[in-house]
């Protein structure tokens, strides 16, 4: 009877912890972007938005020429229902996952086909869609929260990245 009664109370115990880590929020909080391309086709970007905490972002917690997941937590997935051009990449309306490789003065953003990963280490090279490249530029003031944003554009939209002192963009025009 004790032995039972320990191992209930056990189970309560772990159960009820459980419930209270559920509650806890993420150091780096689920976030998304969406892009109205019309006629009811969207592209929808989910992603965790980490924060700059003092800490020096590019070139450091991010490694300049290194596949960055482009976040935190889980791979960033880039969802679209319509078929577009990707920095003058095909891209088919689908599930995808996105990565970057930053550098100073241009990044390349990854398509991949591969989705529900993780994020890193990166070995989905077979699974790539494309590769695109991406303009940078020097915000005026730094950025705390990292931010994936969409604006209109004439043709579609541009994809944003922005966070520490950097800016990242690409076109994304329907086809």
């Amino acid at each position: 009877m004790r032995k039972q009664f320990a191992v209930s109370t056990l189970l309560l115990f772990l159960t009820g912890l459980g419930f209270a880590q559920m509650g806890k929020t993420r150091p780096s909080p689920a976030a998304s972007a969406t892009c109205d391309l019309g006629n009811g086709q969207t592209i929808k970007t989910d992603y965790s938005s980490p924060r700059m905490k003092g800490r020096k972002i590019y070139g450091d917690l991010v490694p300049f020429g290194e596949v960055w997941r482009t976040g935190a937590n889980d791979a960033t997935t880039f969802v679209t229902s319509a078929d577009v051009q990707v920095g003058g990449k095909n891209v088919p309306a689908g599930s995808y996952t996105i990565f970057t490789v930053p550098n100073p003065d241009k990044w390349t953003l990854i398509i991949n086909k591969k989705t529900g990963e993780w994020g890193i280490p990166y070995k989905y090279e077979s699974d790539e869609l494309a590769r695109a490249d991406m303009r940078v530029s020097k915000l005026a003031s730094p950025v705390e929260d990292f931010t994936i944003s969409y604006e209109k554009s004439r043709h579609g939209c541009v994809m944003k990245i922005d966070w520490e002192t950097t800016s990242a963009w690409v076109d994304i025009t329907s086809k």
